[in-house]
């Protein structure tokens, strides 16, 4: 690849940030070498929706304008990213990952788009995804336009979903950092399966206008970077009120992790079934690890358990019904079938029948479990569990046919935290933990909302201690 060796690929946004400062390299050249490494290995991973190479080398043209007269906007100026194929870039397909939609092309940029394009960030692409984020459940990793998501340790191996591209893409060292989004899962579970550091952020704190909508009150957008320090940095960019997003929380984010609470002040909750009964056992070595160096920083451990309520139940109601409104007209039209997961097609048709009386059901158990969680967090400042129980699946394999953990434990610990915290709309950091099988694994940290410097700092310092963010696959 032109002028970077391939090891300066991986380097972090304030490695970057010190080194465009320092003249040592130009946002044009940064942004060539990046265009062309995302154009060239895009592909291997399915990772490439649409690369974006002219706009990126004008955009970067115009950043090393205000660098010579040393006008600095933002600590991401002159950064390479790319961003999952939901959100609209003005002139440029949005596919959001499925054929009825390969076509289609809005008029102006996601808030998100335009918010980095202010930072002076370098747009170099857009990123594959799950066809419609997973709207209506798909049973296999090929549920996309573009192929299943191949993660870079190992291509027999799915990257996650639904944010797929973005995981593959910062794993692979084909962009700095991505943006992703979750409405359960979505970016935890590539960020998870691909090695890298992944931030859902509190409900309402990242506008979502101009990005697809699969559930109007889950659907939360995020960075997907190299480390907990890259995510701060970014999130501090996208950050902000609204008006165009109703679920807008109207609050902005400023990253200042050294004004967080001291470690040896903070509780931490955690399940021990978490990490050696719902883990898989491949992955309890570097899970237990991973628990030991969280207690080596002195925080105060405290044992920790969610209540019992059907917590995938409500999450997955929500989405059907909200999603399969949201995609009535594709539904009605009978373009629903040219999806490539026959199994969401059928779904999201059956969306359309959830009663008004089922949906209120699992909306009033949503409200039972943000209380659930408010109590928690009277107790606890940050929860910590496995981010997923394993490693990556296989490309082949259904992923409604996973055999979970034998015998399964009776304790459920919280291993219910994705589904709950979603509900309750809290933010979450996934942190790479080891291997297993020779593939990554992860911890999550969740907190209470707004919360995310908490997290960060809590991040930085396990990243301090661990090297895990810093390995890469071959690529």
């Amino acid at each position: 690849m032109p002028g970077l060796t391939e090891a300066e690929y991986f380097s972090s946004v304030a490695q970057w940030r010190a080194r465009l400062k320092a003249r040592e390299i130009s946002a044009v050249e940064l942004a060539k070498a990046f265009c062309a490494r995302l154009e060239a290995l895009g592909p291997r991973y399915n990772a490439l929706a649409l690369p974006l190479t002219k706009r990126a080398l004008s955009k970067a043209k115009d950043v090393d304008g205000d660098i010579k007269i040393d006008r600095w906007r933002s600590a991401l100026q002159g950064i390479p990213f790319a961003v999952k194929d939901l959100l609209s870039v003005a002139g440029f397909p949005t596919t959001w990952g499925a054929k009825p939609y390969a076509a289609q092309v809005f008029k102006k940029d996601a808030t998100v788009v335009s918010k980095l394009d202010s930072a002076g960030a370098v747009l170099t692409g857009k990123l594959s995804m799950v066809e419609l984020a997973g709207g209506g459940g798909y049973r296999y990793p090929a549920a996309s336009l573009f192929g299943p998501g191949l993660n870079p340790w190992d291509l027999g191996r799915w990257s996650g979903g639904s944010s797929s591209g973005s995981g593959s893409a910062v794993a692979a060292g084909l962009v700095p950092f991505a943006i992703g989004s979750e409405t359960w899962g979505s970016i935890l579970t590539p960020a998870a399966y691909c090695g890298i550091t992944g931030l859902r952020p509190t409900y309402g704190y990242v506008s979502r206008s101009g990005a697809m909508a699969l559930s109007w009150t889950m659907d939360k957008i995020g960075p997907m970077c190299r480390s907990a320090e890259d995510c701060g940095l970014v999130l501090q960019a996208i950050a902000g009120g609204d008006s165009d997003d109703p679920g807008s929380s109207g609050k902005s984010f400023y990253f200042a992790p050294q004004y967080a609470r001291k470690l040896t002040d903070l509780r931490v909750g955690y399940a021990e079934v978490d990490f050696n009964g719902w883990a898989e056992p491949a992955a309890r070595p570097a899970f237990e690890k991973a628990l030991a160096t969280v207690r080596e920083m002195g925080v105060k451990l405290v044992k920790t358990a969610l209540p019992e309520m059907p917590y995938g139940l409500a999450a997955g109601a929500i989405i059907a019904a909200e999603g399969s409104a949201i995609f009535e007209p594709l539904i009605e039209s009978g373009k629903v079938d040219e999806l490539a997961d026959k199994n969401q097609a059928a779904g999201l048709k059956a969306g359309l029948n959830l009663s008004a009386k089922d949906y209120l059901k699992a909306m009033r158990i949503r409200t039972l479990v943000q209380q659930a969680m408010r109590k928690i967090f009277t107790e606890v400042d940050v929860l910590v569990s496995p981010a997923r129980f394993g490693p990556a699946s296989k490309i082949g394999d259904r992923l409604d046919a996973r055999p979970p953990v034998s015998p399964l434990p009776k304790d459920r610990g919280m291993s219910d935290l994705g589904a709950a915290g979603n509900l309750a709309g809290l933010p979450a950091l996934c942190l790479p933990c080891g291997f297993a099988e020779e593939l990554p694994v992860a911890i999550q940290l969740v907190g209470r909302p707004f919360s995310e410097n908490t997290l960060l700092a809590v991040g930085m310092a396990f990243q301090e201690r661990t090297d895990w963010h810093k390995r890469k696959p071959k690529v």
